[in-house]
């Protein structure tokens, strides 16, 4: 099996020519075998007469050219042609005639530039070649050669009809691509946002109270400690999506633990943001990305615009959803809790594609109110 998949591939990368060629000689195996002589278009009137050198020859002009007739469709059907009507003047009625069928759908499929002017020589050329046959002795009816033009349009009709599929599922592709592209630096975006900003919002609050606490040492080191802590973990945050992002990277992206929660809110609060965490139920420890990242942003908030509000992070878990709540009252800075809105909009979307519901607004007692509810079983 693997000999045969490697054998397959190797024939995949050959040119395009190499891989057509087969199709002509075995027509023109089949054309020289003594049953198949003679089985070829003919024209009423016109005598078959049996083989010679010549005809081996127009049997070859006949075939060969279909080796090339994706590379250069137009040269393709000029020789099939060619050796279509010297068959039928000298009378060979060669099985090879099929050929030309074969060489219109062809360029129909594959002819880029010049068409009407191929198809009107082509067209010329038909209309000369029933005139020779006519004065060589047949006797068929003019309808019967418009028969036969209209079967050969019909053949290069076929051949547009799959040009245009193939361009048609060519720009389809082109738009999914596009589409997955966009959605894909969307995700990287909105992942980059959420990692970034929380652990600099810390470390930028942080950094700010430690230039108040020259005077007690203990609490100075203590904050710049917790700085260096924010520091090294977003270090670690960015590693690891870059490892995600790498296409080496096969592992799944394993889902955020409970402890991870207690870790977020336990960082948020040695920022100075004082956070009470409850949770109700129970989460088999695993929280899921999207209620970490609605935790997280929420708390990122609260340290931008309400630093030293008291902020209430609630989750309840249970069979059929997760449900979570962060309510953070006004602090020593207000602004607007929603900022470019970027990170808002981002878990929106996260909780829209996992057909849950979010909210974020200004409740009437004043608190900024973040709320989510995720259906059960989603870790994305």
């Amino acid at each position: 099996m693997i000999k045969l998949r490697r054998v397959v591939d190797l024939w995949r990368r050959c040119d395009v020519t190499v891989r057509d060629l087969p199709f002509p000689l075995l027509l023109i195996a089949l054309s020289l075998l003594p049953g198949f002589r003679g089985s070829g278009t003919r024209f009423d009137g016109v005598p078959t007469v049996p083989f010679d050198a010549l005809a081996i020859l127009v049997i070859a002009l006949e075939c060969l050219p279909l080796a090339v007739r994706r590379r250069w469709p137009a040269v393709c059907l000029a020789l099939v042609a060619l050796g279509f009507a010297i068959d039928q003047l000298r009378g060979y009625h060669a099985f090879s005639t099929i050929a030309l069928p074969v060489a219109l759908i062809s360029a129909g499929a594959h002819l880029e530039r010049h068409r009407r002017p191929v198809m009107a020589a082509a067209s010329a050329a038909y209309v000369l070649l029933a005139v020779g046959i006519h004065q060589s002795g047949a006797d068929e009816p003019p309808t019967e050669y418009l028969v036969f033009f209209l079967a050969l349009g019909v053949m290069w009709v076929i051949g547009t009809w799959l040009r245009t599929t193939r361009a048609a599922e060519a720009d389809r592709r082109r738009r999914v691509a596009e589409a997955t592209r966009a959605a894909e630096r969307t995700r990287i975006a909105r992942e980059l946002h959420d990692v970034v900003t929380h652990h600099v919002t810390a470390m930028v609050v942080q950094a700010e109270a430690a230039r108040y606490l020259t005077a007690a040492p203990d609490r100075l080191d203590e904050t710049l400690s917790a700085v260096t802590d924010t520091g090294r973990r977003a270090i670690s945050d960015l590693r690891h999506l870059l490892d995600l992002l790498n296409p080496d990277h096969d592992a799944e992206p394993k889902a955020p633990t409970a402890g991870e929660l207690h870790t977020l809110v336990e960082q948020t609060r040695r920022a100075g943001q004082p956070v009470e965490f409850t949770e109700h139920g129970t989460s088999g420890g695993v929280t899921g990305f999207t209620l970490y990242r609605v935790v997280q942003e929420a708390l990122t908030n609260a340290l931008k615009y309400a630093h030293g509000g008291r902020t209430v992070v609630e989750v309840h878990y249970g069979e059929e959803e997760t449900t979570v709540q962060v309510s953070t009252a006004p602090g020593s800075r207000t602004g607007s809790p929603g900022g470019s809105g970027r990170g808002l909009t981002g878990l929106r979307e996260r909780v829209d594609a996992l057909g849950g519901e979010f909210s974020a607004d200004r409740a009437p007692d004043g608190d900024f109110v973040v709320r989510a509810r995720i259906p059960a079983g989603s870790t994305s």
